[in-house]
């Protein structure tokens, strides 16, 4: 009986319609021939031509899944070494603070620093990476009201709690930082319980500024955060705080493989999971297994894939900008960085140049790149926003101009970055109402004017715990016309 069925299996292969192609046949080709089969998992045998195609293809969609999913934590991985690489003489703007530290920047940035793409111009940033190896006890100040945040990130940019005005209050507050796997007791005097789902955190932190106010009573706030392990805070037991990372090893542009490394690599610090085990199992067949990418274990097919995946993944990331939010206006808008669920994508876009980007309950930032003509913004033209009234927050908002070509503040002679409720340049009508121009060559009154470079520009509105109406996608942002 065995012997009868194989020779019905060979039969059954040798009878099936076999694409017969020669090496170089093209790919489009060979994909018309299986279009034309009602089931070409049956009525196509395999060959040699069909392996060589399926493993390029195969690689190729595996790696671009890869790049959408790991993106976001080799990001972290590569920030987090930048931001405990504390410059000396370390710049006021600078938030950078040893591992296992708080740092905060003292000043607001202007043109002329390049720490951080996309810089807001509203508040003094705080950061601190957390190596986990026991629980951490963060301790905040009454801040008597003014808006603070601390978002607790862990390594795949997932935002796991934020400390604050809106979450939490502006009372002086005790956070246990809780490591996976931890079960041990917290001392008395906790007032909030933090369970993070990786070895590492990062501690990412705003304090509102106004607008010519003395900074040194925000300088004092700023002292008062405290962060201790455990046993510095309980004074019971041996304190044992790490000082340094182990180093990411680094490829030139040349590697075309690269990012598969950096992705292994960030692997091997970070547990996998559970919800996205299934997944990433799937990388073995890409050579990347038990942090370590395996090039040797692959053939030529699917090196071919895997380059391409590495050109190509990075314009599925950036075109989630428009598959993953809402236009309303010609403003784009994102609602899902609470809870990014299974859009790797999209959290890989935030966590490049939106590093850090809060969800839509604490903070908004419709970001706007075109005109009401859906033509690119350039700053040799004129433009104008109309707005019927103060954007609808609880705390405060703000409207910032950045350079397209570097994601940084313009440079002007009004030293003006954004607009915002307390900006002494801003006039508002008796009705509530104003209007801002937007250009690069200086009009005769400069008040409400926001100073554009001659080429590209981009916006971002950011409100600061949104009204309902806006975490809704109810509320109408203002249009942007082109008035010359």
């Amino acid at each position: 009986m065995k012997q009868l069925i194989y020779l019905l299996a060979i039969m059954s292969l040798t009878t099936a319609c076999t694409i017969k192609a020669p090496t170089d046949q093209p790919i489009d080709s060979l994909i018309d021939q299986v279009a034309q089969q009602d089931d070409p998992i049956i009525s196509i045998a395999p060959n040699a031509e069909i392996g060589a195609k399926g493993s390029y293809l195969d690689a190729k969609a595996v790696g671009t899944l890869a790049y959408e999913w790991g993106y976001a934590m080799v990001r972290m991985e590569q920030a987090m070494r930048d931001y405990i690489d504390v410059p000396n003489p370390k710049p006021t703007t600078s938030y950078r603070a040893p591992l296992n530290e708080i740092g905060w920047a003292k000043r607001l940035p202007t043109a002329k620093d390049k720490d951080m793409p996309t810089a807001n111009n509203d508040t003094y940033y705080m950061s601190a990476v957390v190596e986990l190896t026991e629980p951490y006890i963060l301790q905040t100040p009454d801040t008597k009201g003014r808006y603070y945040v601390v978002n607790v990130f862990d390594m795949y940019h997932t935002l796991t709690e934020y400390i604050g005005k809106r979450n939490t209050g502006t009372q002086a507050q005790t956070i246990a930082l809780i490591p996976p796997g931890w079960n041990g007791q917290l001392p008395k005097g906790i007032d909030k319980k933090v369970n993070v789902k990786t070895p590492k955190v990062w501690l990412w932190g705003r304090m509102h500024v106004l607008e010519g106010e003395d900074v040194s009573k925000v300088h004092a706030l700023q002292d008062q955060f405290k962060l201790k392990t455990l046993a510095e805070y309980t004074g019971k037991g041996k304190v044992i705080k790490t000082n340094t990372l182990p180093e990411m090893p680094k490829y030139p542009i040349t590697d075309t493989l690269r990012f598969y490394r950096y992705l292994a690599f960030a692997m091997s610090q970070n547990p996998v999971l559970e919800d996205d085990k299934a997944l990433v199992g799937q990388f073995e067949r890409i050579g990347i297994k038990d942090g370590q990418f395996n090039k040797a274990s692959l053939n030529k097919y699917q090196l071919k894939g895997l380059k391409e995946a590495a050109v190509e993944g990075p314009l599925t990331i950036l075109a989630t900008m428009y598959s993953s939010s809402t236009t309303i206006n010609g403003w784009n808008v994102a609602t899902k960085l609470d809870n990014y669920g299974f859009d790797y994508g999209f959290r890989s876009l935030i966590a490049g140049p939106y590093l850090g980007g809060q969800g839509e309950k604490e903070a908004m930032y419709p970001i706007r790149f075109i005109d009401s003509d859906n033509q690119p913004l350039a700053g040799v033209n004129s433009y104008r926003i109309h707005f019927d009234e103060e954007p609808p927050v609880n705390s405060f908002w703000s409207l910032t101009l950045y350079d397209a070509t570097n994601k940084l503040f313009v440079d002007n002679e009004l030293n003006r970055y954004k607009f915002s409720h307390e900006s002494k340049g801003l006039k508002i009508n008796k009705n509530g109402s104003f209007d801002i121009l937007i250009q690069n060559k200086k009009p005769e009154n400069t008040d409400n004017w926001l100073p554009a470079p001659k080429g590209g520009f981009y916006l971002i509105l950011r409100m600061y715990e949104p009204h309902e109406e806006m975490i809704n996608l109810e509320y109408q942002l203002p249009q942007l016309k082109k008035i010359n």
